[in-house]
C-alpha cells in the first residue's frame, strides 16, 4: 500500500539523493507515496521526522514502523524488501557486477567534491546558472570520464549488464556537464542521454525545470 511505503524529499525536487530513490522505488515497481518536505521551512528538522528518520536529512524512507535514511542504503533496502520473482530486479545478480554497482554509488557519493560544487543539480532540476567550470573542475571532470569508462567498457549499456540504481547515479553525474554544454565523451554522453529516457527517469523529470538538451 502507497501509505505503508513512504519517500521523504524536498520541495525543490533537486537533490541526487532523493532522485536515487524515486528512481529505485519507480523501477522496483511497487506503490510508494512521495511526501514533499520544505527545506527552507525546517521542515525536515521537526522533532517527528527528524527524531524517526535519524539522520534529518533528506532522503528518508518509511516502510511501515520502519525508517532508513541514506539514498545508496534505501536503494539496497528496496532491493531486498521486495526481492525477484515477485518484483523487478534492480541489482546484479551476480555478486561481482552487484559490487561494482555499489562501487560506482560509492564513489559517486564521496568523490567529484569540486563538480558536484560546480555543477550542483540545481543546475539540472532548478535552471540554476553556472559559470564555467574550474580547473579543479575540469579535473574533476576528467576523472570522472576515465573512472565511467572503465565501469562501462565499449559496447556496455549498463555498468552491471542490466539496468541499476548505479547507472541512475552514474547517468545523473554525467548530465552535470552534458546538460551544462560542457565538453563530455560522445559515448559517455550517449549513454548519459539513454539512461535519462528511462521512464522512471522521466517521471522525476516532470516534476523539475528540466529541460532536454
Amino acid at each position: 500500500m502507497p501509505d505503508d511505503l513512504v519517500l521523504y524529499g524536498s520541495d525543490s525536487y533537486g537533490s541526487p539523493y532523493v532522485f536515487s530513490a524515486f528512481v529505485t522505488l519507480t523501477e522496483k515497481g511497487v506503490p510508494f507515496r512521495l511526501e514533499i518536505l520544505s527545506l527552507e521551512r525546517k521542515e525536515h528538522h521537526r522533532p517527528e521526522y527528524a527524531g524517526n528518520s535519524i539522520t534529518g536529512k533528506v532522503p528518508a524512507l518509511r516502510h511501515g514502523d520502519f525508517w532508513l535514511a541514506e539514498s545508496s542504503a534505501i536503494d539496497e533496502y528496496i532491493e531486498d524488501a521486495f526481492p525477484p520473482p515477485g518484483h523487478a530486479r534492480i541489482y546484479p545478480a551476480d555478486p561481482k557486477d552487484r559490487a561494482r554497482v555499489r562501487m560506482v554509488q560509492a564513489f559517486l557519493r564521496s568523490d567529484l567534491v569540486p563538480l558536484r560544487s560546480e555543477r550542483p543539480t540545481s543546475s539540472l532540476f532548478e535552471g540554476e546558472a553556472v559559470r564555467p567550470l574550474s580547473a579543479e573542475g575540469r579535473a574533476s571532470a576528467e576523472k570522472l570520464f576515465g573512472i565511467a569508462e572503465k565501469v562501462l567498457p565499449a559496447g556496455a549499456s549498463f555498468i552491471g549488464g542490466t539496468f541499476s540504481p548505479g547507472d541512475a547515479d552514474l547517468a545523473l553525474m554525467l548530465q552535470r556537464l552534458v546538460a551544462n554544454g560542457d565538453p563530455c565523451p560522445d559515448r559517455l554522453a550517449a549513454y548519459a542521454r539513454a539512461i535519462f529516457g528511462r521512464p522512471s527517469i522521466r517521471a522525476w523529470l516532470a516534476k523539475t525545470k528540466w529541460k532536454d538538451r
